[in-house]
């Protein structure tokens, strides 16, 4: 079987081999949650600064090996970076076995850090490569589903290990052999799509995309559009800034409130939940909302966040999270489709993805240093992200026609 991409058609077992790498590029980090609070039993000399380290230097490693990994996506092998990002996955998960000390689980988690950076910017890559147009769009809202629908079960099945030995949480991060058994299928994309040579109906050199034309005022450096560039990326940020405050402060809600703790992972799960569902319907949700798709979202996350930020009942706390899920989901795969038209020349697409994807990694860096600058009030992080979202959505309407908030009309006609 055969799937159209707008420029031809590939295997479907290689769209599947795609598809299985973003089953793993939102675990890193989330089999030491289980742990967290038992670190100082299973390592009885654990320092606070050794906790913070194997929270927080993982993530920041995230971001400059996903810059590296759009650099070399210019002049490598996609394919050869995605399978030694996927070893070094491997091997990390395979090692966290036979950590015995908390010093080594933080230099398992950079090296598991390295390798998923390298591989984030290329499940996306990959498919901005193969399709175009409303194709691609809709191939990104599957990516997107995939990676948010496999956290939401990894995350039941690192609570259920949780309750065992405390190592067997981290079998989730063999789950890279996946995708690595099936990357032999990924071999035709280099030859056909990413390097294509002397094919029938070559990429144009210039992005003339008609649905967001250059218009001769815009500002080009290395091969980008800067205007586009930022303004997604700005976006993007935000976004992650305004909806990841739930992993970070519910727990806090649902202590004040002494509302059993079972409900944290419900609500939670629900969020993640939320996010997949937009990116298997997003072609429906847009020919629905066409050009106000972007305030629909901004009203979903805003609404969620107030919702949480009021009600002091689990399912009132379910529903808003779903409510912020639920627009965080319509945003992501519309940000990642629009970071490939941030580029005169197709083969900066990945690149282009690397910058946009690295500040959502920067979001979750600095969020947890919001609590620096607000009271003690466990309701003011959601009261006060859903202000600026209002804010950002009245900027969203005074600039509706511009490429950060626009939606290509090809995908709704």
């Amino acid at each position: 079987m055969n799937i159209q991409t707008g420029k031809g058609t590939i295997p479907l077992s290689t769209l599947i081999a795609i598809w299985s790498i973003s089953l793993v590029v939102n675990l890193p980090g989330l089999a030491v949650s289980p742990i967290l609070g038992d670190l100082d039993e299973i390592f009885p000399h654990t320092s606070e600064l050794e906790i913070q380290l194997l929270t927080v230097l993982p993530n920041l490693l995230i971001i400059p090996f996903v810059l590296l990994s759009g650099k070399l996506s210019l002049s490598k092998n996609k394919v050869m970076i995605v399978v030694v990002a996927l070893l070094v996955y491997s091997i990390s998960g395979i090692l966290y076995f036979f950590a015995k000390s908390m010093m080594a689980l933080i230099l398992i988690s950079c090296l598991l850090g390295m390798g998923c950076g390298l591989l984030i910017p290329l499940a996306a890559g990959l498919l901005a490569d193969t399709f175009v147009g409303k194709y691609r769009m809709q191939q990104l809202g599957i990516k997107s589903g995939i990676s948010n629908v496999s956290l939401v079960l990894a995350t039941f099945v690192v609570g259920w290990l949780g309750g065992g030995n405390w190592h067997l949480p981290f079998l989730v991060y063999l789950l890279p052999l996946v995708p690595l058994a099936l990357s032999p299928f990924l071999k035709s994309l280099d030859k056909e799509v990413i390097h294509p040579g002397a094919v029938k109906t070559p990429a144009p050199a210039v992005n003339t995309h008609p649905a967001f034309p250059q218009t001769g005022k815009e500002k080009i450096k290395d091969g980008f559009l800067l205007k586009r560039l930022y303004g997604i990326m700005g976006l993007y940020f935000f976004v992650c800034f305004a909806t990841v405050i739930i992993s970070y402060y519910l727990p806090f809600l649902v202590q004040r409130y002494h509302i059993d703790n079972s409900w944290l992972g419900t609500v939670t799960a629900i969020f993640f939940l939320a996010v997949f569902l937009p990116g298997f319907f997003l072609p429906v949700i847009i020919k629905t909302f066409k050009q106000s798709t972007s305030y629909v979202a901004f009203l979903s996350i805003g609404a969620g966040l107030l919702y949480m930020g009021l009600t002091r009942n689990p399912w009132g706390m379910c529903i808003a999270a779903f409510l912020m899920g639920f627009g965080y989901g319509i945003f992501q795969p519309v940000i990642y489709d629009k970071a490939t038209e941030t580029v005169v020349s197709e083969k900066k697409a990945t690149q282009a993805l690397s910058f946009v994807l690295a500040v959502n990694y920067l979001a979750i860096t600095v969020t947890p240093f919001r609590s620096l600058f607000h009271t003690k009030s466990n309701q003011f992080p959601f009261l006060a992200n859903c202000v600026l979202t209002v804010i950002v959505g009245i900027i969203a309407l005074y600039y509706h026609r511009s490429f950060t908030f626009r939606m290509n009309e090809e995908y709704y006609k």
